[in-house]
């Protein structure tokens, strides 16, 4: 979702300030082409002004401005993950700031930033190098012009809370006194870094920096945006994938007040206003006729059937050791069991939105977005404007989850700018969201084990059949199976005879990145399978994997540099039992089920005890173990935990996305249901102390709460449930 990369090798660029600015430096995560040392551009408007504000702005990071303040443009959306805390936690350590004096600033859209894409759990991972060794340069700048300023080594000094202290006498200067003569100097392009050892903020429970502004009311999400001269808009759509207008009366919507014109657009038709509410109304007194197409004959019983169908076949194997076909043929042991996920919706609490002003010579948008680089292309390709011509704002996020990764909202909004001439607010209704969102991929597992004489996999097949993600990005792609395979293709399990394959199914669903991915379904397919293979053996489920992981290894992850090391996977779920008293008995009525897994560069695992009671289930405890390298701020880690376990938790016993006639049935959180407040268990975490680097947290979060529910809902009725979400139905009988 999130392409790695690595800093160029000019990993620092001297930048010659507006007058005042202090000392300026320029860094990026990627190597962009346009990144040498150009003029700094414009500030980033304000989202409630119409032009641009006149404070000076870098073209990349870090400023320490003459009164001693440390500004860190960010180029990672903000959309609740805390990027806006440990990014800044990060850049202050190793300048030695008074992280109390921090200014946090969310960036536009510019090249020069390098990697603004948000995603893949990725932010601190990709962004942890790059600031330390920006604020390495800075500190030995500052360190330097102390030195300078009074006559001694700079291996005397050390720089804390703002100030740079000689340290044999106490002696200490406040940044803002050594900001001029800092900024003269030449920027070190390999300082020192700080010894872990030494550090006072990275590690520590910091308060996050924006939340006062969203108490308040002063954080400016996409929905809050306002301009000058703004007009409001909503846009029919076909509710059948793939259809299209064919022709529309407008004589009712133009007769609601406020309405001021009706447009056909790309996507259907657009109600222009002077308020949301008036183009909701007037988009529902339109009357459009619609050519359905092909689309309106899919239906979520006609794709599981076309899945079970496909998977009795072989697909195509994406990693094979030994001969698994030939030991299951003639296995005197062999379990077969078949798992379903389906469609998921990404349902933020803030619907798809996007303000956008199509001028003349230039296009200015302000949008909550993970893609600020897909949207801005694709801009410039609607719009036929240069790039330098693109404005793209990018504001907070109500929540993303992978949604707001695809630019087809932005693109609405500029399109409908440029047909109406005005800046244009285009917000969706909670229903378009659930009904025209870009799904989590439908997904059908087939799978099968030898057992040998010890009880433990001989052989293992996983077939994979899914409505692939990049096949519907773009049709008759050769390569459907990139974000399909994870959790699966790299099995961490020591099974001398392995198949995985894949076999992508035909779809006219739309299909995007959601919330961990293909961890979300295939951790849940291989781990509530695994529980099956040790109720089978009559092993202990947590005693059967550390038995599979028990020589360590090393396992490379599919279509990337990633290792898996198999003892660190083992750690996370030994602690995870310990904590969790595996072994112990429960409380009266209840049971345990746990599951693990590498994703995104972390190793995590879960236990969950939950009750079963009068065809009732209740989730009381969550017991997350990860070791993710170094931790920036256990209190965001934790709270990144707790997000993906009501997400995991949401999709496990909640909700689903299900078609009928080719349209989506979901409505409203009333039949797309969430956790609500009063069924969320507790949840503790716990942390594998690591001088690794930081990896991800909050999306492996989501992909082993699934598999450790439904592990302890068997282990508490002796049924196996292995179609998600859970159905009323379920525990019937």
């Amino acid at each position: 979702m999130t392409r790695l990369v690595s800093l160029p090798r000019r990993e620092f660029l001297r930048l010659v300030p507006a007058a005042g600015a202090g000392l300026v430096i320029g860094f990026r995560f990627g190597d962009e082409a346009g990144a040498d040392t150009p003029a700094p551009p414009a500030a980033a408007p304000a989202a409630s002004t119409a032009s641009p504000a006149k404070a000076f702005a870098p073209n990349a990071f870090l400023q320490i401005d003459p009164e001693g303040r440390v500004t860190l443009w960010t180029p990672k959306s903000e959309m609740g993950q805390g990027v806006a805390t440990s990014l800044p936690m990060i850049l202050a350590e190793e300048i030695g700031a008074d992280f109390s004096r921090i200014k946090v600033e969310l960036a536009w859209f510019d090249a020069r930033f390098g990697d603004q894409d948000t995603g893949g759990s990725a932010s601190v991972r990709t962004s942890y190098d790059p600031l330390r060794k920006a604020g390495a340069a800075a500190r030995a700048m500052l360190l330097q012009a102390a030195a300078t300023r009074l006559g001694v080594p700079t291996s005397t000094l050390a720089s804390e809370k703002g100030m740079v202290i000689h340290v044999p006498t106490n002696k200490s200067l406040p940044f803002k006194d050594l900001v001029a003569d800092a900024a003269a100097l030449p920027v070190p392009q390999d300082p020192p870094l700080k010894d872990p050892r030494r550090f006072t903020i990275v590690g520590r429970l910091v308060a996050r920096t924006d939340t006062p502004s969203k108490v308040e009311g002063s954080a400016v999400y996409g929905i809050d945006v306002k301009v000058p001269g703004m007009l409001y808009a909503s846009v029919a759509r076909c509710p059948v994938f793939g259809g299209k207008m064919v022709r529309f009366d407008d004589g009712a919507a133009k007769a609601v007040p406020g309405v001021r014109a009706v447009l056909p657009v790309s996507r259907g038709v657009a109600v222009v206003a002077d308020s949301t509410w008036a183009a909701f109304k007037g988009r529902d007194a339109l009357k459009v006729t619609w050519d359905e197409g092909s689309g309106a004959s899919e239906s979520t019983a006609a794709l599981r059937a076309r899945c079970e169908e496909l998977g009795k076949s072989p697909g195509r194997p994406f990693r094979q050791e030994g001969d698994a076909d030939g030991m299951l043929k003639n296995a005197a042991a062999r379990i077969e069991a078949s798992y379903e996920a389906p469609f998921q919706a990404h349902a933020p609490m803030e619907p798809v939105t996007a303000t956008a002003h199509v001028e003349k010579d230039r296009c200015t948008i302000w949008a909550p977005t993970q893609t600020p680089g897909w949207a801005a292309t694709e801009v410039m390709k609607l719009t036929g404007l240069p790039k330098e011509a693109v404005r793209l704002n990018i504001t907070y996020l109500g929540g993303g989850f992978g949604r707001r990764i695809m630019p087809d909202f932005i693109l609405d909004a500029v399109e409908i700018s440029k047909a109406a001439q005005a800046p244009v607010k285009m917000t969706w209704t909670r229903t378009e969201d659930l009904q025209h969102d870009f799904y989590r991929p439908y997904s059908h597992h087939r799978l099968a084990a030898a057992l040998g004489h010890d009880g433990l996999p001989a052989a293992w097949r996983h077939r994979i059949v899914s409505t692939s993600i990049s096949e519907s990005m773009e049709p008759g792609n050769a390569h459907p199976e990139s974000d399909e395979l994870a959790c699966a293709s790299d099995l961490p399990y020591a099974i001398p005879n392995l198949r995985v394959e894949y076999t992508p199914a035909p779809s006219p669903v739309p299909r995007g990145w959601w919330r961990s991915v293909d961890a979300s379904f295939n951790v849940f397919a291989v781990e509530s399978f695994l529980d099956e293979c040790a109720l089978a053996a009559k092993q202990d489920p947590l005693r059967y994997r550390l038995d599979l992981l028990r020589e360590p290894r090393r396992v490379p992850y599919p279509g990337s540099d990633m290792v898996l090391e198999t003892a660190r996977l083992s750690r996370v779920l030994e602690t995870a039992a310990a904590k969790a008293g595996w072994g112990t008995s429960p409380p009266a009525g209840r049971a345990r089920g746990l599951a693990a897994a590498f994703s995104y560069q972390s190793y995590f695992a879960q236990v969950a005890e939950v009750e079963v009671s009068k065809g009732q289930v209740r989730v009381h405890r969550l017991v997350a173990v990860v070791d993710c390298g170094r931790v920036i701020n256990p209190g965001i880690l934790a709270a990144q935990i707790e997000g993906g376990a009501v997400f995991g938790l949401t999709a496990a016993l909640k909700s689903g996305i299900t078609i009928d006639r080719g349209r989506v049935q979901q409505t409203n959180f009333h039949d797309y249901e969430v956790l609500r407040i009063d069924e969320m268990p507790k949840v503790e975490t716990h942390v594998i102390p690591s001088d690794a680097p930081p990896t991800g947290v909050g999306e492996p979060a989501v992909s082993c709460t699934a598999p450790a529910v439904f592990n302890a809902i068997a282990a508490a009725t002796g049924r196996r449930i292995r179609r998600l979400p859970l159905s009323p139905d379920d525990l019937k009988g």
